[in-house]
């Protein structure tokens, strides 16, 4: 499909003239880029001052854990920017807890430990990927364990 670049219109790809505005979109039809929103990324919902001033408390959460989420709930409790990191590194503690939990029932079997180890190393990269996106101030969902519905 074809954006108009007169009236932002969609048009079809064979189209000479806009369906709209009657635009010509010929060889020098030029389109308009469209930014994509992406929907995971939450940074534009929290003021910067609280982004700039709360930013070590997002941190916290990933580096020391459980202890850093308590630490954060107690010292920051009305920023939204380090709820949604806390909210973020409770997602990935409960998944690593169920993971852990799982492969201590099933340890007799071969690949259940294998496999839990292979998950909980992948979830300490995403943790490492969500203390830099932290770092840089940004407030975005935690790739992998995102489309888990607890914890919204």
């Amino acid at each position: 499909m074809k954006i108009c670049p007169r009236c932002g219109a969609q048009v079809e790809d064979n189209a000479a003239f806009c369906t709209v505005c009657g635009a010509q979109l010929g060889a020098d039809y030029n389109p308009v880029p469209v930014p994509v929103a992406d929907p995971s990324d939450h940074t534009l919902e929290y003021d910067p001052a609280d982004i700039a001033e709360n930013k070590i408390y997002g941190i916290l959460v990933y580096l020391l854990g459980l202890i850093g989420i308590i630490i954060t709930l107690l010292a920051a409790p009305n920023s939204g920017y380090a709820r949604f990191h806390v909210r973020q590194a409770l997602k990935i503690s409960i998944v690593e807890a169920i993971l852990s939990f799982a492969t201590a029932v099933l340890f007799w079997t071969f690949i259940v430990p294998i496999a839990g180890g292979v998950c909980l190393a992948i979830l300490f990269v995403v943790q490492i990927i969500c203390f830099f996106r932290a770092c840089k101030g940004q407030a975005r969902e935690v790739p992998i364990v995102k489309n888990l519905g607890f914890l919204k």
